[in-house]
């Protein structure tokens, strides 16, 4: 499957701030609405302007920054969002086509670095504001990065009891450890004006998952 940007238009984005589900309507909160728009901005490439996410949902630059606290906490809810749903696409396509008896980790894996690659607008916002950016998806301690390494650490589990897989360490430091491998090819090489060497992390990863085999 050709890789996509970095998922799909998050729930909640539209404006009227309400979606059907069932036979009613389930109301959303001001705040999901303020980060589900932020999100639809990110993917389309668009500048975060507070102001004008402010006019767009009618409501005042007070009432925003009350809600979301600053830009950078808005914009890391944003990309988490984003990082979630590409998490889900990513588990969904890899179990749709792996063949018996494959791993589940190394796949799924790989559509994730995929997606990030193929991310226009997770791309549109290193080249603008690269610190910032760094420093959201690189945080050990916010939802970007520690998600990714929780979904890491539950593939290899999965795949030590089904497979009986062998990890060179422990599988918490092993699913850091290919995070941060990852960051380095998808992150650093935009920073440097590289195309992300997708089929490098790839074969890094992987080598370092299937270490010992059984």
């Amino acid at each position: 499957m050709p890789a996509q940007t970095l998922t799909r238009l998050p729930e909640g984005s539209r404006p009227e701030g309400s979606r059907p589900k069932g036979k009613g309507t389930t109301k959303i909160s001001l705040t999901d609405r303020i980060v589900s728009i932020a999100a639809r901005w990110i993917y389309e490439g668009r500048r975060l302007d507070m102001q004008g996410l402010a006019d767009e949902l009618g409501v005042s630059r007070v009432t925003l920054f009350r809600r979301v606290g600053s830009r950078e906490e808005l914009i890391s809810q944003a990309l988490w969002r984003l990082t979630e749903r590409m998490l889900e696409l990513a588990v969904e396509r890899w179990e749709a086509e792996r063949p018996e008896g494959e791993l589940h980790t190394p796949g799924t894996i790989r559509h994730i670095n995929a997606m990030v690659a193929g991310s226009a607008g997770l791309r549109r916002l290193l080249d603008d504001e690269p610190a910032l950016t760094m420093r959201v998806l690189t945080d050990p301690r916010g939802k970007v990065q520690s998600g990714i390494v929780a979904l890491n650490e539950e593939l290899l589990r999965r795949d030590m009891t089904e497979f009986g897989l062998v990890t060179i360490i422990e599988p918490s430091a092993l699913a850091y450890a290919l995070v941060r491998l990852g960051e380095s090819f998808l992150y650093a090489d935009v920073l440097a004006a590289r195309k992300p060497d997708v089929a490098t992390a790839n074969r890094l990863q992987q080598a370092i998952i299937e270490g010992i085999l059984p």
